[in-house]
C-alpha cells in the first residue's frame, strides 16, 4: 500500500495542476488523464480510487497503461484537454523526449519520484528451477551476441551446459516500455560486457555498443508481450518452462503461481531501480 498512498498523495497535491490550466490551449476536461508505465499502472489505478474516496465530487481519473514510451509521447505531444496532464513512467524522461516536449509547446513539466520497483525474472511455480545471469540472459537473447553474427542457440543448454535442454522462451515488455529499457540497462549491457572487445566498442562508440548489446532476437525466442505485465502472469502459467520478465510488483502479487529466478545467485533478481516518475504539468521546469 506504500506505493498507493505515495501515489495518491502525488495525484491530489497536482490536481489543481492538472485540471485547472492547460497552458492557456483553452479547453479543459474535468478529469485528471494519466498515460504510461504499465507496471506503476495498477499503483496508479489504486492511488485514483483513493483520490475519488478524499476528495468528494471529483471524478475518477483516467488511467491508461500504455508503455512509458508510449505515455511519454502523448504528454509531450502538446497543450490543451486533449493531452495527458501526467505520464507515469519506470525510468526518468529522456533528453529526446524533453526537448520534444519543448518543441511542442510543453514548457513547464515537475518530475514527482512516487517509489522504487525492481525488474524481476520469474517462473511458474513449476517450472525447472533456471539459475541465471546476466552473460547467459545476454547470450540467450541478444540478436547478434558480441557482434559475432545471427544468434543461433535454440535451448538454455546451447548457451550454459549447467542450464537444462528447454527451448528457449522468454515473455518480456516491448521496446515502449520503461522495463525494457531496465532490462537492457540492467541486465544485457552488464552481461554484453563480459566480453573485453565489448567494453572497448562502449569506449569507442557508445552507438554502436548499444545497438550491439541491447537489441534483441526477434525469430520468436523473445516474445514482446505488450503492455500487459499480467499477461506474462497468465503465458508463465501456461507454459511452466517459459521465463518471464517485468516488474518486482508483479511478482510479489503473484507468488501463489510463480518464484523469482536468480540471478547471479541473488534470491531477488535485480537490484531495484527507479520506478513511477511522474513528469506532470506544472509551473515548475524538469531537468
Amino acid at each position: 500500500m506504500r506505493f498507493a498512498l505515495l501515489a495518491a498523495t502525488a495525484l491530489s497535491v497536482l490536481s489543481l495542476a492538472a485540471c485547472g490550466d492547460q497552458g492557456g490551449a483553452g479547453a479543459t476536461r474535468d478529469q485528471i488523464r494519466a498515460v504510461g508505465s504499465s507496471t506503476v499502472y495498477p499503483f496508479a489505478t489504486a492511488a485514483s480510487e483513493l483520490f475519488v474516496q478524499t476528495n468528494a465530487g471529483m471524478k475518477s481519473p483516467i488511467i491508461e497503461s500504455t508503455g512509458t514510451g508510449g505515455g511519454m509521447k502523448l504528454f509531450c505531444s502538446g497543450v490543451g484537454a486533449q493531452y495527458p496532464d501526467m505520464a507515469n513512467a519506470s525510468r526518468r524522461m529522456k533528453k529526446t523526449e524533453f526537448d520534444m516536449c519543448q518543441t511542442n509547446g510543453v514548457k513547464d513539466i515537475i518530475e514527482v519520484q512516487i517509489g522504487v520497483d525492481g525488474l524481476a525474472f520469474a517462473e511458474a511455480k513449476n517450472g525447472p528451477g533456471y539459475k541465471l545471469t546476466p552473460k547467459i540472459v545476454y547470450e540467450a537473447l541478444a540478436a547478434n551476441p558480441y557482434g559475432k553474427g545471427p544468434n543461433k542457440a535454440q535451448t538454455w543448454k546451447d548457451v550454459d551446459p549447467s542450464l537444462p535442454a528447454i527451448a528457449i522462451s522468454v515473455f518480456g515488455p516491448p521496446s515502449t516500455s520503461g522495463t525494457r529499457d531496465s532490462l537492457a540497462e540492467l541486465i544485457l549491457e552488464k552481461g554484453c560486457e563480459s566480453d573485453p572487445a565489448m567494453t572497448a566498442l562502449k569506449e569507442k562508440s557508445e552507438d554502436e555498443f548499444k545497438a550491439t548489446c541491447t537489441r534483441v532476437r526477434e525469430d520468436g525466442k523473445y516474445v514482446d508481450s505488450g503492455e500487459n505485465d499480467n499477461l506474462i502472469v497468465q503465458k508463465l502459467g501456461a507454459n511452466p518452462n517459459a521465463v518471464g520478465v517485468f516488474g518486482f510488483s508483479f511478482l510479489e502479487e503473484n507468488r501463489a503461481t510463480l518464484k523469482d529466478i536468480p540471478i547471479d545467485g541473488s534470491k531477488h533478481p535485480m537490484r531495484p531501480y527507479p520506478r513511477a516518475n511522474i513528469p506532470v504539468r506544472g509551473r515548475s521546469t524538469f531537468m
